[in-house]
């Protein structure tokens, strides 16, 4: 996978393969993402050894699972997996990216898209798919501003915090973005 340094506002991420020992940080990010917002419908984080497997097993299927490391932490990660199950999806991956919460609004989701599109790219997929839960306003917006766009909503399909949620989707043809 090609590695990228990107100029993200006063800092450089440096945006990287994400190992193994990067899962309790993968882990805990999530963690905070599961307990405190919309954008996944995962009501329970999964443990540090799930974000393990997943690693090696994005890896061993040459998909992208990348971290952005800005001032010596991990500040996010992104990973790309196939949209379905079904041998017709495979050109067709599906996008996830969370980011610290300290790090929200530094540009750090950005340059992780960036680099997820050019790894999708690299691992044969040619269209992307954001599955945006709740249809998080912040995730609409990253995506639009990659040139992805709206490709549906499916309304009330969730329930977390009390709340009925929208799921929003989006797309991306990968291979015209290179």
């Amino acid at each position: 996978m090609r590695q990228k340094n990107c100029a993200v506002t006063s800092l450089a991420p440096v945006i990287r393969p994400a190992a193994p020992t990067d899962a309790p940080a993968i882990a805990a990010i999530y963690a905070h993402h599961v307990r405190h917002g919309t954008a996944t419908f995962d009501t329970e984080p999964p443990p540090v050894e799930f974000w393990s497997e997943k690693i090696d097993l994005l890896a061993a299927r040459n998909w992208p699972f990348l971290v952005a490391e800005a001032e010596g932490e991990i500040a996010g990660y992104a990973y790309a997996t196939q949209f379905r199950d079904r041998p017709a999806y495979a050109r067709t991956c599906e996008d996830s990216i969370y980011v610290r919460a300290a790090w929200h609004g530094r540009g750090i989701g950005g340059a992780l898209l960036d680099a997820l599109c050019d790894n999708a790219v690299a691992s044969n997929f040619h269209e992307m798919i954001a599955v945006i839960g709740g249809g998080e306003a912040a995730s609409v917006a990253l995506h639009a501003k990659a040139g992805f766009r709206h490709a549906g909503r499916m309304e009330r399909v969730g329930e977390k915090f009390g709340r009925l949620l929208d799921t929003v989707y989006m797309q991306k043809n990968l291979s015209a973005a290179t």
